[in-house]
């Protein structure tokens, strides 16, 4: 099980996640983001499946938000792959405490000498638009049931039966890069561990 993933699960809402206003729930959206940005390398080892059951929104601007929310998980899994705390996939994507919060689990995984492998399953995202119309607030599911650490030097895989410490709920507030406005940031990110709502 990735045991670092949810390593903010314990921290309180952020006021600006508070404030939505309108959402729309999201029912796979792309994962490349809008075409034109220079977007760093994001991708993982081959024994590792980042699974994201996303529909995209119609609205642009909520497909843009949730799109960049998906490479923000892929750039923490890049990071961790290459034991780099200060990789500069997850920075591109990324500012404030969601940028602190990914060095962290980096941290984390690179002191306890592991890597990821197994598959790992995003799903039942919504997009909602927050008051004043700039900022996206991406809410989506995953069940880490089948996503394991292994050991480094041994190549043991440490595995765990699926229990309800295997679904986390992530609420991201996504803001507009101010270097490129093809480009959404996640400036905020909580996780909730143990999310009921998210077993199905």
């Amino acid at each position: 099980m990735l045991t670092a993933c949810g390593g903010g699960a314990d921290d309180k809402s952020p006021d600006d996640i508070k404030g939505a206003d309108s959402g729309t729930r999201s029912p796979s959206a792309s994962a490349s983001g809008s075409a034109g940005a220079d977007r760093p390398d994001v991708s993982v080892p081959k024994d590792l499946k980042l699974v994201f059951d996303f529909d995209e929104p119609s609205d642009a601007k909520h497909a843009a938000a949730l799109a960049d929310a998906e490479n923000y998980v892929k750039a923490m899994y890049h990071g961790i792959a290459a034991q780099d705390p200060d990789d500069p996939a997850y920075q591109f994507y990324s500012d404030g405490q969601a940028e602190q919060y990914v060095k962290s689990q980096i941290q984390t995984w690179v002191k306890g000498g592991w890597t990821p492998t197994g598959t790992d399953q995003y799903y039942d995202a919504e997009t909602t638009t927050l008051t004043g119309g700039k900022r996206v607030l991406v809410t989506f599911c995953e069940n880490q049931g089948k996503a394991y650490s292994k050991d480094i030097k041994t190549g043991k895989i440490l595995r765990s039966e699926e229990n309800l410490d295997s679904y986390l709920n992530h609420r991201l507030l996504m803001v507009p890069s101010s270097g490129s406005s093809q480009v959404w940031k996640v400036q905020v990110i909580e996780v909730i561990g143990k999310a009921k709502e998210c077993r199905a």
